[in-house]
């Protein structure tokens, strides 16, 4: 058979080499997109924005694609259709790609259908914090001159969910805002607190910027902003000193970052796991914890918020509530997820001095420990303990009767009490597990009992 248009053959020492270049009934080769990065800047290159815009889509998380106007949005796999949602980080002092970045766009794909546009402005916010601070307008101008194209393809507003973190919370409500609100959704994580907690709502995120506006504080007390911004305000631990981050100035830089970016591998958790980061409104983080707070009746009406891409953070009531302060206890580590319960002892008899109890669950040698304190003349009290395994899986719970400090002779004071525990919420009294049995509990002595709870 002669050879085709696209072949040839020919002599090479002897033999015949025949060369098959394609034909006319083959395919071309299909473009593989290519795929684009954060920049990188120095400290002395960090003033212009310079800003880039990265698609990442479900068919290629790992492929970031260059867009910068409709034609490229509409050659790139962007689907009109689906939600989108717009990352958007915060100061970078060194002029470095986010570490966690990566992580959170794969993870974000692997848990929703969406479009994601990783907003890139490392030139804007490097170098002075402050000069970042002065970038904010102009980069939000930008991000939502960007957004309308998406609106002229057929994105609808109420589909565009924005996730800024620290510096890029504000940029986030600031663009929220230049849309009249009407964006589906922000998600600020651990919003900065320079310069903006005092800041004007104009200025800062707040509640009237998206639909439905969530916060989660993790660093109140140095980099992160103190106030509620949001429908909602998830303040974990109280909102500072995360569990696992460094305590003394010597761990450097980790000292510094690790309790504002909890805030980030919170919810990079709540998207990679089942388990639910669920938090209970509050007047404050101590009220919290002396169990005074057990369920979500006010204001949210029994419905929960929960961090993760749950519909309004799985409130159900409209109109929705604003600057609501909700609290959580969490582990060191990822999943990061704990479950609450209310732990009660009800003294037989009355006493003339405060009454310390500290109670401690245990599972698989696992522990979580709690105090309890009774008031003087009073029978009752209550408190708050989070452990990592279900209540169900609990099997032993210790009591320790906390001694008056006698140095000159030992504290032979003994206690009798009924012990009662919830999971919260507790929206039913009737779920209440008490032992069987009165404990008695001598000063600093350690009384162990069985816990039996059925599983639901």
């Amino acid at each position: 058979m002669p050879p085709g248009p696209w072949e040839s053959c020919f002599w090479v020492g002897g033999l015949l080499l025949w060369l098959s270049i394609g034909s006319s009934g083959d395919a071309p080769p299909t473009p593989q997109p290519k795929c684009a990065d954060f920049q990188s800047a120095n400290l002395f290159e960090g003033t212009d924005l310079k800003v880039q815009f990265l698609l990442f889509v479900p068919s290629n998380p790992s492929c970031g694609q260059l867009v910068e106007g409709s034609s490229d949005l509409q050659n790139s796999g962007f689907n009109a259709t689906l939600g989108t949602k717009l990352i958007i980080h915060g100061f970078r002092v060194l002029g470095t790609k986010p570490s966690w970045i990566d992580t959170f766009i794969r993870t974000l794909l692997h848990a929703t259908n969406a479009n994601v546009i990783a907003v890139d402005w490392i030139y804007g916010s490097t170098g002075v914090y402050f000069s970042a601070v002065k970038n904010v307008i102009k980069l939000s101008l930008e991000i939502s001159l960007f957004l309308n194209k998406l609106l002229v393809l057929g994105v609808s507003e109420s589909s565009i969910h924005i996730i800024g973190v620290s510096l890029g919370a504000h940029v986030g409500g600031m663009v929220g805002q230049l849309f009249g609100g009407q964006l589906g959704q922000i998600t600020g994580l651990d919003p900065a607190g320079p310069e903006y907690t005092r800041a004007n709502v104009e200025e800062r995120l707040d509640a009237g910027d998206a639909l439905f506006v969530e916060a989660i504080h993790t660093d109140t007390d140095n980099l992160g902003i103190r106030i509620p911004v949001g429908h909602v305000d998830y303040f974990v631990n109280g909102g500072q000193d995360q569990p696992g981050c460094p305590t003394f100035f010597y761990a450097g830089y980790s000292y510094l970052i690790c309790d504002h970016m909890r805030a980030v591998h919170l919810y990079i958790s709540a998207l990679e796991n089942s388990c639910p980061l669920m938090a209970f409104p509050c007047a404050s983080y101590k009220a919290f914890l002396a169990g005074r707070c057990l369920d979500c009746f006010n204001p949210f009406l029994l419905s929960c918020p929960r961090i993760g891409l749950v519909e309004q953070g799985g409130v159900k009531i409209e109109p929705l509530p604003k600057e609501v302060k909700v609290y959580l206890l969490t582990t060191s580590s990822a999943p990061y997820c704990m479950h609450h319960s209310l732990v009660e002892f009800h003294l037989k008899e009355l006493r003339n001095k405060d009454t310390n109890i500290e109670v401690t669950f245990l599972s698989s040698n696992v522990s979580s420990s709690s105090k309890i304190t009774i008031p003087k003349q009073q029978r009752h009290g209550k408190g708050i303990i989070a452990h990592a395994t279900p209540q169900c899986q609990i099997n032993q719970v210790k009591f320790k009767f906390q001694s008056s400090n006698r140095v000159w002779k030992k504290d032979r004071t003994t206690i009798i009490g009924k012990f009662c525990t919830a999971l919260l919420p507790v929206n039913d009294r009737e779920k209440m597990v008490c032992l069987p049995e009165p404990v008695n509990l001598q000063a600093s002595v350690t009384v162990s009992r069985d816990l039996k709870i059925a599983c639901v």
